[in-house]
């Protein structure tokens, strides 16, 4: 009789979970707002980016309100999984390590990773390079585990932030002698700004896909299969009609959708 009482909550369970994918009046994106051009905060504390205009996007084609939940993105996947919100869309690369805990839909874009420190210093993403240097990175980021994975067991000194504009803090007066970041958000969100003009990437880009990922996505709950392949449909339409290009030509001046 249990075994069959608790079979009946795991099928109601899924019905129910089910129902609310199919008839869903709000849908909450967990989201770290401090990685411009995909998340960040304007001088009003509005939230603005790519990734925020996509998922806007997202939440009107599924008839739904859009709820923003800010979350450190050290904390984002344990805050998905205690029922916070219904999906993470801030940034996240798809990583082997991730995959176990979230599902992904399928990818929104795809870009390197690069050092980033003062313009002219011959510095570059080696061993060699990096000896007695300090790098800095996001806490919870690919960067991190990139970091930590290939340059911390060589001696080289990582020292993790709790976000990127926290590293830049730290970079500009010297306390770090350059960051790891996503190329794009580090030249839209650093490079191109009056604090990062005396900066620039150094080194090549930096490729791995164990650690650094095979793009960015949406994360979601493993159990919610039904809004995954609902999300799913809704962006392989925006990527037919031209929505998905006119939402990125607002940050991009090139195609980072890596299709």
């Amino acid at each position: 009789m249990k075994r069959a009482i608790a079979g009946l909550a795991l099928l109601l369970a899924a019905f129910c979970a089910d129902a609310n994918a199919n008839d869903m009046t709000r849908l909450r994106f967990g989201v770290d707002p401090t990685y411009a051009p995909f998340e960040s905060k304007a001088p009003s504390g509005q939230l603005i980016g790519f990734e925020i205009d996509l998922g806007n996007e997202i939440c009107r084609r599924l008839n739904a309100k859009c709820v923003w939940v800010e979350t450190a993105f050290d904390g984002i996947i344990p805050a998905l999984q205690g029922r916070k919100f219904e999906a993470i869309l801030s940034a996240m690369s798809v990583t082997p390590q991730r995959e176990a805990q979230v599902a992904f839909t399928t990818p929104l874009f795809n870009t390197p990773s690069r050092l980033i420190g003062l313009r002219g210093r011959d510095i570059k993403p080696t061993v060699e390079s990096l000896r007695g240097k300090r790098i800095g990175v996001a806490q919870g980021s690919t960067q991190e585990a990139y970091a930590k994975t290939y340059w911390a067991p060589a001696g080289i000194e990582i020292v993790s932030y709790a976000n990127q504009e926290q590293v830049y803090a730290d970079l500009r007066p010297g306390r770090i002698d350059a960051t790891l970041t996503d190329m794009i958000a580090g030249s839209q969100g650093f490079l191109k700004t009056p604090q990062g003009a005396n900066y620039a990437f150094l080194g090549a880009p930096v490729n791995d896909e164990k650690t650094l990922g095979k793009g960015g996505a949406i994360g979601l709950r493993k159990e919610d299969v039904a809004l995954r392949e609902k999300i799913d449909g809704v962006i392989e339409a925006m990527r037919k009609d031209g929505t998905y290009r006119k939402i990125e030509q607002r940050y991009f001046d090139f195609d980072i959708s890596g299709q």
